[in-house]
């Protein structure tokens, strides 16, 4: 049976080492920063927050080290909320880190170092099927070890369970997993990368998912930034949902801000059109904060905020 409300997750988590300085250093060069800050993140780590924040009930498959990192991680997903039964601990490699730098622009440079949770076995997340099989939604990321996103992947797909695939940090993947895929959620460049097509307006970005839909993934969202989402599937021939503008403190997790939004959205049976309204609603709001996790809103944020827009319209 079918558990509204609920998202299951298997992704990545990495510990944010962020530095935020006048603007981003050349090749070689050392530039003075002015702050710095530790914190819970990676893409999958990130979702799960946005997701348990606007009240989804997550279920978090991931791997830690067993060290210090993984000790911060463990106590952030009890305080988000967010369900550990599945979560794996690896006695060898480290938890995962980003080493992460931001400018007074609010554009950013990002190295992730996966480590432990580029180390999901298979029968790691197959002790979560009975979990995943009772989801609303499954989403998944590909910054973890792809054979742990197949295993995912396949696993929905027995259960008939809706996949959100956002397909970052880009790897290449195999032709068939697209056809696995409900949702696809690339940005503007990893479109490009996935297609070998150029995506720089809303036209080669409506080509782009064209592709991307013809080769499987029912319905293809590319999030465009500030200007929104395009949708490209068998109805929407490449509409875009405009974003909201914000006046942004820090874009780092604009993109997990809107794949946690979505997953909660449509888990609770939002109609798509405003499903994905919703999710650039969570991101328009988590660009407003520092940080990743630590900025991602409260349900009550998110409807405040549209509230708002509706006022600011009429």
């Amino acid at each position: 049976m079918v558990n509204k409300n609920s998202v299951f997750i298997m992704g990545s988590y990495v510990t944010d080492l962020t530095a935020r300085a006048d603007r981003l250093p050349q090749p070689g060069e050392t530039v003075l920063g002015k702050s710095f800050r530790t914190g819970a993140g990676g893409k999958g780590s990130n979702q799960a927050a946005a997701a348990a924040r606007l009240g989804s009930e997550v279920s978090l498959v991931t791997k830690l080290g067993d060290d210090a990192f993984g000790k911060l991680a463990l106590d952030h997903f009890q305080t988000e909320g967010i369900d550990t039964t599945h979560i794996a601990i690896d006695k060898e490699r480290a938890t995962g880190s980003a080493l992460i730098t931001v400018d007074d622009e609010s554009e950013n440079m990002i190295v992730v170092t996966p480590s432990a949770c580029a180390n999901i076995h298979k029968e790691e997340i197959e002790k979560a099927e009975s979990k995943l099989a009772e989801s609303a939604v499954v989403l998944t990321q590909l910054e973890t070890n792809l054979d742990a996103v197949d295993t995912t992947l396949q696993l929905a797909e027995k259960h008939g369970v809706p996949v959100i695939l956002n397909p970052a940090p880009f790897q290449p993947i195999p032709d068939d997993w697209l056809k696995k895929v409900t949702y696809l959620t690339p940005n503007e460049t990893e479109a490009a990368q996935l297609t070998g097509m150029p995506v720089d307006s809303v036209e080669s970005a409506t080509a782009a998912a064209q592709t991307l839909h013809q080769l499987g993934a029912d319905n293809v969202l590319i999030t465009l930034g500030k200007k929104g989402c395009l949708l490209y599937n068998a109805e929407q021939k490449g509409k875009v949902y405009d974003g909201f503008p914000v006046h942004a403190v820090d874009t780092t997790g604009a993109g997990d801000a809107f794949n946690g939004g979505l997953a909660y959205a449509l888990a609770n049976e939002y109609g798509l059109e405003d499903a994905i309204r919703f999710a650039n609603a969570v991101g328009a709001c988590a660009v407003t904060k520092e940080g990743t996790a630590q900025a991602m809103p409260t349900l009550e944020e998110v409807m405040q905020f549209l509230d708002s827009e509706k006022e600011a319209v009429k």
